[in-house]
């Protein structure tokens, strides 16, 4: 039997660039998207049913779309786009001109108004006379009603566009920055096929629409992760990243720990308190800056931003989801207490397991912070089921930035062929016609993988050396290999000028002459 890999892209192209969201989970994606949106649209209603029906009907089609080209040339990119349209722009657009605003945009466009008029966007407790008087964001959530308090009116006033805006430039610089090279056309592609699909997802569409507040917290989060995979200076532009997102919202704040945690165990304790030190005082200088009045009246602060949302002020917040942490707040003062204890008592549970055994990468600290806000949106006495955005977000940014499939063509006895997917760090049988002999099992993370060639004669001995215990006609079916393989610049040996020095740059250990190929 022999393997090879098929498709639209060189045989040449390392299975770094396969993208995990294949056609087939991209149609499973959508039809799930689907069915939810459809559930939200019977069960719910205001706002909320308006996009439920716009998303059930968008990705109704889309999973259409998708199957329909299953077989055709078209790119996945483009039924991701309708989706976009449909799922986000679309109902944004109509929620923004013919509904009413929702009370998340109330509240920021108030904070706003409040900021330029006070210096704070926070009401004075005695005028917190009922739920919506409150604001349980953090200083910087105001910016996005800045737009309307400074005179603009209709779309581009509203808080909803600039937050739509800001987190989807944030997506997508997260996972250009997660991306293998920084310039590279299939990685380029990979990144708009991300950031589509992740946009019009409705982790991130749906309370776009509505105008909640979450998602320029997880872009920013997704940003940080994308940032601090790698030790250096990069790593310490992700202590920005967090700090802006601890200045917006206190959802962001347990993440500080874990990438504390990841950073001494990966780059040394300095490191670790440079990173702190960034986040900590970006977030404060930020938050100073866009509340100056709240440091002379603290007790504000403290009522609408930590007291509202535990539960624990006369009005009570609409968050009351049916999860263990609100049904015992339920059971009356005492089990109120109990709930903020367990909530304590797992914070603390959470930090020792960070001494413990703390995460070591970045994908690592993405489960680590998923598991962490999963467990404290379960046991905080006012929560909804619309927090779990982060923990789905953080886990979907995992996958997405994983090394996908490399499609290969299975040919058997009968001359019949199907289309498979090989993890891109399976081991693949190299059968007659590729550089190492016939039968010799070569790992795809290795520097000779299931699609690839090598880029020059040169490499030859070290060839032989990582595939030592092959037989010598393999060998030699190698080298010959290798030799056809420098006729693919004629009159230019090894790699191009171009090519030989962008090698110099810093583009990985996975770097691959092809995607850079002009």
């Amino acid at each position: 039997m022999e393997y090879k890999q098929v498709g639209n892209e060189s045989l040449d192209h390392m299975s770094v660039h396969e993208h995990w969201l294949t056609r087939n989970r991209a149609l499973a994606a959508t039809g799930a998207f689907a069915v939810y949106a459809a559930a939200l649209a019977i069960y719910t209603g205001g706002a909320d049913q308006t996009w439920a029906v716009w998303g059930a009907v968008t990705y109704g089609v889309v999973t259409i779309l998708i199957w329909v080209t299953r077989r055709s040339r078209v790119p996945l990119i483009v039924p991701l786009l309708v989706s976009f349209a449909g799922a986000l722009a679309a109902p944004l657009f109509w929620l923004a001109t013919r509904v009413s605003p929702t009370p998340e945009v109330q509240v920021i466009s108030r904070s706003a108004e409040l900021l330029l008029q006070h210096g704070t966007p926070y009401l004075a407790p005695g005028q917190l006379d009922n739920w919506l008087s409150y604001n349980p964001y953090l200083p910087l959530m105001a910016a996005f009603g800045l737009p309307r308090a400074l005179g603009l009116t209709g779309m581009l006033g509203d808080p909803r566009v600039w937050m739509t805006l800001v987190s989807v430039v944030l997506i997508a610089a997260a996972f250009w920055f997660a991306a293998p090279h920084l310039a590279c056309r299939s990685c380029s592609r990979n990144v708009a096929l991300s950031t589509v699909f992740a946009a019009s997802s409705p982790v991130i569409a749906f309370p776009l629409a509505i105008g909640i507040t979450d998602p320029p917290v997880i872009a920013l989060l997704l940003l940080t992760l994308a940032l601090a995979a790698r030790p250096g200076r990069r790593a310490m532009w992700a202590g920005v990243a967090l700090g802006v997102a601890s200045a917006m919202k206190s959802t962001a704040w347990p993440a500080i720990p874990i990438f504390a945690a990841m950073m001494a165990t990966r780059d040394g304790v300095k490191a670790m308190w440079r990173f702190i030190g960034v986040v900590i005082i970006l977030a404060g200088a930020l938050s100073a800056a866009m509340a100056p009045a709240a440091l002379s009246t603290p007790a504000a602060f403290l009522q609408n931003t930590v007291l509202f949302p535990l539960g624990l002020t006369q009005h009570k917040t609409p968050a009351a989801s049916p999860l263990p942490g609100h049904l015992l707040a339920m059971t009356g003062s005492a089990g109120h207490m109990a709930a903020v204890a367990l909530l304590g008592l797992a914070g603390l549970g959470f930090a020792v397991s960070l001494i413990v055994r703390p995460p070591s990468d970045a994908r690592g600290a993405a489960f680590r912070i998923a598991l962490g806000l999963a467990v404290m949106f379960t046991l905080a006495p006012a929560t909804r089921w619309g927090y779990f955005v982060y923990p789905i977000g953080l886990i979907g940014w995992v996958a997405l930035t994983g090394r996908g499939t490399a499609p290969t063509s299975v040919s058997g006895d009968d001359g019949t062929s199907a289309d498979t997917e090989t993890p891109a760090d399976a081991e693949i049988p190299v059968g007659a016609g590729t550089p190492v002999g016939a039968g010799s099992p070569v790992s795809a993370g290795s520097p000779v993988s299931a699609g690839t060639s090598v880029g020059g004669a040169a490499r030859a001995p070290a060839i032989a050396s990582m595939i030592g215990g092959v037989s010598v006609s393999s060998v030699i079916a190698g080298a010959s290999a290798v030799a056809a393989n420098a006729t693919r610049w004629p009159g230019k040996p090894g790699l191009p000028p171009k090519l030989a020095t962008a090698q110099t740059k810093e583009l990985g250990a996975d770097w691959n002459p092809v995607c850079h190929a002009k």
